[in-house]
């Protein structure tokens, strides 16, 4: 499929034919076959203690690694009642944390409505920020909001190098990226012994796994800190989901069974405990719900005996069986990779 794909030119936007295809990829196990082999299923979750909320498809960048394919052209927006939804859900339970993404989700016209609402209910919110949007009309008040709610920023810069970056992000983000840390830090985040957090995210720029964690934040904060006075928190290290832009550039370059090769033979299964499907739930935004924020993305919505929509929350989530496919492998190799980013 891969080279006729290649030669026809054709993307992969439709989330079933990329389902299909990375469930039909040659010589390997489905996932939930290794996880059995290892003692380890069924994978079910343990608890519902974030809430990940995406809001939206409309992004100021198009990146080449996005697996939402969000972009200035999308016009996916969460609304009023959808959000509405969520504070109910987040008002019915115990879940400490509401973890914000999108496409650029600073860009909902309900972004900050919202933060404001969960911050009232004594929530801790993260704000999953490309950092050039601090600097877009319109948003560069930004940096004082989410200091002033105490929202902690977790924003992808993808190398410490700028054509490493641009080559990922588009030309020119790098520089912007520095400008918006840069303002960050001015108002106290990622500042040592700040409770403003700053955390940064790294994922690789092809077909690789990410190295140690603990060793590549030692190079981002030497090299950040001497280049260009920027201080964070922490990084967090996560492995690129073959879905989407990235699984079309795969494709693109005959690198697909490859790289799903590589995931495979990588499997950890100490990372298996620690995957963000056993303490997230994923809310799209229309409402719909999901293990994670990659089967959102391929359409692969929560266990059929579970409540789908948000409006309908339910205790029983924080035990449902977790819905895998092969691209689960992405989260279980090497040190493993969650949101949150290595796990083992």
């Amino acid at each position: 499929m891969g080279p006729t794909l290649q030669r026809q030119g054709h993307r992969l936007s439709d989330p079933a034919e990329q389902t299909s295809l990375l469930e039909t990829a040659s010589g390997q196990a489905p996932f939930a076959s290794a996880l059995r082999a290892r003692g380890l299923a069924p994978l079910r979750a343990d608890a519902v203690s974030i809430l990940q909320v995406n809001l939206g498809k409309v992004c100021n960048q198009t990146c080449s690694h996005c697996h939402v394919d969000a972009g200035p052209d999308r016009r996916e927006v969460m609304t009023r009642e959808t959000f509405e939804h969520c504070l109910g859900a987040l008002a019915a339970s115990n879940i400490r944390t509401v973890d914000i993404t999108g496409g650029a989700p600073e860009m909902n016209p309900h972004f900050r409505w919202f933060v404001e609402s969960v911050t009232a209910l004594g929530r801790h919110v993260i704000d999953r920020c490309n950092l050039t949007i601090l600097l877009a009309p319109g948003f560069t008040d930004l940096p004082e909001f989410l200091a002033e709610h105490r929202v902690e920023v977790v924003a992808s810069l993808p190398c410490y190098s700028l054509a490493n970056t641009d080559r990922q992000r588009g030309d020119g983000v790098f520089n912007k990226s520095i400008v918006a840390l840069r303002r960050l830090n001015a108002l106290g985040y990622g500042q040592p012994g700040s409770e403003l957090d700053l955390s940064l995210v790294y994922n690789p720029g092809g077909p690789s796994l990410p190295p140690a964690q603990a060793d590549l934040e030692e190079d981002y904060r030497r090299e950040l800190r001497q280049h260009f006075d920027v201080e964070f928190t922490r990084l967090y290290t996560i492995t690129n989901q073959p879905i989407s832009r990235f699984l079309d550039d795969l494709l693109q370059r005959g690198r697909f069974e490859e790289y799903m090769q590589k995931l495979v033979d990588a499997f950890n299964p100490a990372a298996v405990d620690g995957v963000m499907c056993r303490s997230t739930l994923s809310v799209d935004w229309e409402g719909k719900l999901y293990d994670c924020d990659f089967n959102q993305m391929l359409e692969l919505p929560v266990d059929r005996s579970q409540p789908r929509h948000i409006r309908d929350f339910g205790v029983s989530l924080a035990t449902r069986p977790i819905v895998t496919g092969r691209h689960c492998y992405a989260c279980t190799a090497g040190a493993g990779s969650s949101c949150q980013g290595a796990i083992a």
